[in-house]
């Protein structure tokens, strides 16, 4: 994320990312194709993964602290038989196995990791031990021990294909989720290794592939075009309660002054919660739920409009 010379448009454009680049070389095409150097994402795909990639452009960059944690969902190829040290088809081989389940028991192992799962994340990956990501030390052939994090698969189905090896899995899951570690984790606990093959994501929050641009698509636009098709910052939340607010309370809020909630007439009693602030029907906001002196209030969080 950049700053730089402010962006003619503030939202969310929707992204169909292609294979073979990061999502950082992504962010780089849209802060041309913009004119800006306010361009970030809301959570990276790695090289080989296609699909949607929202980029908060202008203001919206403002929000990506808030917004990593939507619900997604993936279409991804699972191949048994072998282990890499990726855990997809990338890396290294470093096992294979020649046999292997049926569909059957492949089934019914992929449904015990449905619910509260706990991964360990990978070593090709941008997570942070000591100051320095997981996939720089991996390079350098070094592992470190990595704490096991708790993920969520919200559901999970398994669909054999033409090749006895391979299985596309339908994956939707919270935030952190790593789909090639669950390839990885399904094959050892069948006994005969497994890796991803293949990646998309089609849906990310509430943004889906049927909403999304490729670069080729934004390249054939004019810049007038593309300036029309981010989606305002507010669809980024509308899984929060919204508040709208009169002139005097939006007022106090963009001057970093609380609300006691009985003036607003809200009853929003639980603590720490986000909400939406809305004046004259335009959302500016955000505002964050507390107590003081056993009174409820609304504390501005974030400002998207000054």
């Amino acid at each position: 994320m950049s700053r730089g010379r402010p962006a003619e448009v503030s939202g969310i454009l929707v992204l169909n990312k292609h294979e073979g680049v990061t999502s950082h070389h992504m962010i780089s095409i849209c802060r041309r194709l913009f004119n800006t150097t306010q361009v970030g994402h809301t959570g990276t795909l790695d090289p080989m993964a296609t699909g949607v990639l929202p980029i908060l452009i202008g203001r919206a960059v403002k929000a990506s602290e808030y917004v990593m944690a939507g619900e997604k969902r993936y279409i991804a190829g699972m191949r048994l038989g072998m282990t890499t040290d990726t855990e997809d088809i990338t890396g290294n081989v470093l096992s294979s196995c020649e046999k292997l389940p049926d569909a059957a028991e492949v089934a019914a192992v992929c449904e015990k990791f449905v619910g509260k799962i706990m991964q360990i994340p990978p070593m090709y990956s941008a997570i942070k031990v000591g100051g320095q990501k997981l996939v720089d030390l991996a390079r350098e052939g070094k592992e470190v021990d990595r704490e096991p994090r708790e993920v969520e698969i919200a559901a999970l189905s398994c669909t054999p294909t033409e090749k006895p090896d391979e299985y596309i899995l339908d994956v939707t899951c919270s935030k952190g989720t790593y789909i090639r570690t669950l390839c990885a984790d399904i094959g050892a606990a069948l006994g005969c290794g497994g890796v991803m093959s293949s990646l998309i994501r089609v849906r990310s929050g509430g943004y889906t592939l049927d909403q999304a641009y490729t670069v080729a698509q934004l390249e054939e636009m004019t810049y007038e075009e593309r300036l029309t098709l981010p989606k305002p910052v507010e669809t980024l939340f509308t899984d929060l309660p919204e508040v709208h607010l009169a002139d005097f309370h939006a007022k106090l809020i963009r001057g970093g002054t609380e609300l006691y909630q009985k003036k607003i007439r809200t009853h929003l009693d639980t603590p720490g919660k986000l909400v939406r602030l809305y004046h004259k029907d335009t959302f500016f906001a955000l505002g964050k739920t507390d107590i003081i002196d056993d009174k409820p209030i609304i504390r501005p969080e974030k400002l998207f409009v000054l």
